[in-house]
């Protein structure tokens, strides 16, 4: 592919958010060039196939507050999407727990002293609230009580992170789980899920026939139909500010190029952007790179069963194993598996890359994933097929302690960058849904289009437009 020498804007990673603003940019009559490192487009929203098998890199529901997001899914899908159940469980302490709340479930696993102390736990939350509620540990045990954050947030958190948590940010709790308490879990339960429901146990979600990646494909097609050019194992591995614009180092199948651009957009992680960006000041370099990020692992396994269990996953709070949850992807859809006689299963790991889970071979992991998924009592019956093994490194931005105070100057700085955009959960260092990561792509094309200029930063700082449903 020979690419342009000159664009009016250049993008850089094909995730939701850069696909997003590629396809808002195109179909208005701009033509930008997007670049990918990967060899697919979708980032870590991407599908992989595997004879004939599909996974999902960690299970993304198509659920939005936001109706021009939800309108935005059905434009650009060439299929319309599934309507899906949910149906999630929690397994801790040897048994399963429905999420949402079961209240008969939940009683009869716990038994009534456990509730009783559950109960008086709360309370006392409620009346000696934790101050100051500055780290994940207090904010979940003043809404929960410190028995349930050590039985249902604790341990699954603490794998997912890899530090204690007492080290993470209320900040990301108040993110991911804002609106969501006891008292509220237990309404939700007795209302059957009617009225101002939490994002969090929303019981149906929407969701591509063959996945996520079917979408952003789709999205990469109309994108590239409206004059987008997307350039696949493509990265920018320089950045030279210039008058009016920018001058971007390419290295990518046919060697190096530049290209040059009024208008950089960026969805890889702000500690690679900084550091490629020439004259970046000396503290903002230090500061991106004291960002610190949290690896992924995708162990897909094919057994020769069907129904192995009805979840679409299973978050696996236990701390006698490794594995953090389990995908079951005929549940998410039924074109995921070509076998009817068969299952694909994910199973989740979190780990960093200095780690020696992360060097693993894919045999031992594959082996590591099918003794655990059976020692939990999850699969109990199926033989293992064949497997598929991921590792998706940077795929979460941690929030440690005071994150915003930590990022108010290198947001400061990267936003003083005349046509500069952060966009996505990478671009902003923040835990962004796909929704949002979608709509600060939106929010960047639509500057770049008429000139005024908006905060793409502001994009899930109301937690309300983020949680409650």
């Amino acid at each position: 592919m020979t690419l342009p020498e000159t664009t009016s804007c250049i993008i850089v990673g094909a995730g939701p958010a850069g696909l997003t603003c590629a396809y808002e940019l195109a179909r208005n009559g701009a033509a930008p060039l997007v670049v990918e490192a990967l060899d697919d487009v979708g980032g870590i929203s991407r599908t992989v196939e595997f004879e004939g098998y599909r996974f999902d890199l960690g299970g993304h529901r198509f659920f939005s507050k936001s109706e021009e997001i939800e309108r935005l899914w059905d434009e650009i899908a060439f299929e319309p999407l599934l309507v899906r159940p949910r149906l999630s469980r929690i397994f801790y302490g040897g048994k399963f727990y429905y999420y949402p709340l079961r209240p008969l479930n939940a009683l009869a696993n716990v038994g009534p002293v456990t509730a009783a102390a559950i109960l008086a736990s709360y309370l006392k939350a409620r009346v000696a609230p934790v101050r100051p509620e500055d780290t994940f540990e207090a904010w979940v045990s003043n809404r929960f009580g410190r028995r349930l954050y050590e039985m249902f947030f604790k341990s699954y958190t603490e794998k997912v992170w890899g530090i204690p948590c007492s080290e993470i940010s209320a900040e990301w709790a108040a993110q991911r789980i804002k609106g969501l308490s006891l008292g509220e879990a237990v309404r939700n339960a007795l209302r059957g899920g009617r009225g101002n429901t939490v994002k969090t146990l929303i019981e149906q979600f929407r969701y591509p026939a063959l996945g996520p990646g079917q979408l952003w494909n789709d999205c990469a097609r109309r994108a590239t139909d409206a004059g987008a050019v997307i350039a696949l194992k493509t990265r920018a591995v320089a950045v030279r500010r210039e008058r009016g614009g920018f001058t971007v180092a390419l290295e990518g199948p046919t060697g190096r190029s530049e290209v040059r651009a009024e208008h950089l957009v960026s969805s890889v992680p702000i500690r690679d952007l900084v550091a490629a960006i020439d004259g970046a000041p000396e503290p903002v370099r230090e500061r991106a790179r004291a960002l610190r990020y949290r690896g992924f692992i995708m162990v897909a396994i094919a057994f020769d069963e069907p129904g192995l269990f009805p979840d679409n996953w299973v978050y696996v709070h236990s701390p006698e194993v490794r594995l953090g949850r389990v995908q079951n992807f005929g549940n998410w859809s039924e074109r995921m598996v070509p076998d009817p006689g068969a299952s694909c299963l994910g199973m989740e790991y979190f780990a960093d890359p200095e780690d020696a889970l992360w060097s693993m071979e894919d045999a031992d992991l594959a082996e590591l994933a099918v003794r655990e998924v059976r020692a939990i009592g999850l699969v109990t019956r199926g033989r293992p097929l064949l497997h598929r093994v991921v590792r998706v490194p940077d795929a979460y931005p941690v929030y440690e302690t005071d994150h915003e105070g930590f990022m108010r100057p290198l947001r400061d700085w990267l936003g003083s960058v005349p046509g500069l955009w952060c966009v996505g959960r990478n671009g902003q260092h923040r835990y962004n849904n796909m929704d949002h990561a979608m709509m600060t792509g939106l929010l960047a094309a639509r500057s770049i289009l008429d000139g005024n200029k908006r905060d793409v930063w502001e994009v899930n700082t109301d937690a309300e437009y983020h949680e409650q449903a």
